[in-house]
């Protein structure tokens, strides 16, 4: 069983209050395949970069079981760049720059071994080509989601939910809930976006944890408290990743086992957020993320 992830893989420039790096390797299909990689050595890429790409940040994708033949690298051109600074509270954020480069004209082509792949992970694109990538499946997954953001709810509203028809599990923030169902309550927001089309829906709400919604069921997962929070940037992209490697280790994608994929995801996402970038993916072993797990296990049990 694979997984195939459709998204970014970029340039960032990042400021927190606790430091500020230059152009390092970013993206949101970046940080999903590495924080999937812990859980599946079948991981499938499609995205666009330009010639200015390290062939060592695309190795070390490949040395994470991420299959590249999807990755396009546009000769003369420029891959998307993002800077941005965070506030002391590490909640928000300013963009300083945006350069979509080769991302302006992205036309995902899906490798004729890519397209029956049973797990699809969209992550934040524009609605428009989540929805090429939809088309070009030669069979349902077992499982699609799809992250989106409030940028496209703006701009590309109906799009978004066009692409939102044909998904399983959306992935938003609690803002961005609010803003797609036009409610202020998270839970009549789930049943509102859920008529949508997803069968679940997972709510991240950063430090304060993640909402799973479906089967007229709720389950709450606490944030790890973290000494060290470095930098916030690629924490909800490492969540879907852990989400979604665990759904396709297991091949249950029932409520119970995406109450587990929600625990996995918060366990990868706490891992991103205490190194700059992907350096504390690309660092941690298995044993680390065994143990973490069972460090969120205690957090939130207890005997009446």
């Amino acid at each position: 069983m694979s997984i195939l992830i459709v998204g970014t893989v970029a340039f960032d420039a990042i400021e927190t209050p606790f430091g500020k790096t230059d152009k390092i390797v970013g993206g949101a299909a970046t940080y999903i395949s590495l924080a999937a990689s812990f859980f599946s050595d079948k991981l499938r890429l499609v995205s666009v970069v330009g010639d200015d790409f390290p062939q060592e940040a695309i190795t070390m994708l490949e040395k994470h079981n991420v299959d590249t033949d999807g990755l396009q690298i546009k000769k003369g051109e420029k891959t998307f760049f993002w800077s941005g600074k965070y506030h002391n509270d590490m909640n928000s954020r300013d963009t300083i720059d945006t350069q979509l480069n080769v991302l302006e004209t992205f036309d995902p082509v899906l490798p004729n071994n890519f397209k029956d792949s049973e797990y699809l992970m969209l992550g934040n694109l524009v609605p428009s080509v989540q929805q090429k990538v939809l088309d070009q499946m030669s069979s349902k997954p077992k499982l699609i989601v799809l992250d989106t953001m409030n940028f496209w709810m703006d701009n590309c509203m109906d799009d978004l939910k066009e692409a939102l028809k044909n998904v399983d599990v959306l992935t938003i923030n609690d803002e961005e809930a609010r803003q797609l169902s036009e409610v202020y309550s998270l839970v009549k927001a789930a049943k509102i976006i859920q008529k949508m089309g997803p069968k679940y829906l997972v709510i991240k709400k950063g430090e304060h944890g993640a909402l799973l919604f479906g089967e007229d069921k709720t389950f709450f997962a606490p944030a790890l408290p973290l000494e060290n929070v470095f930098d916030p940037t690629g924490a909800g992209d490492s969540f879907a990743g852990g989400f979604m490697g665990h759904i396709q280790k297991t091949g249950d994608v029932s409520f119970e086992n995406l109450k587990s994929a929600v625990i996995y995801g918060s366990v990868m996402a706490s891992f991103c957020v205490e190194k700059f970038g992907t350096e504390r993916l690309t660092e941690i072993t298995q044993e680390d993320v065994k143990e973490r797990v069972n460090e969120f296990v205690s957090l939130s049990s207890f005997a009446l």
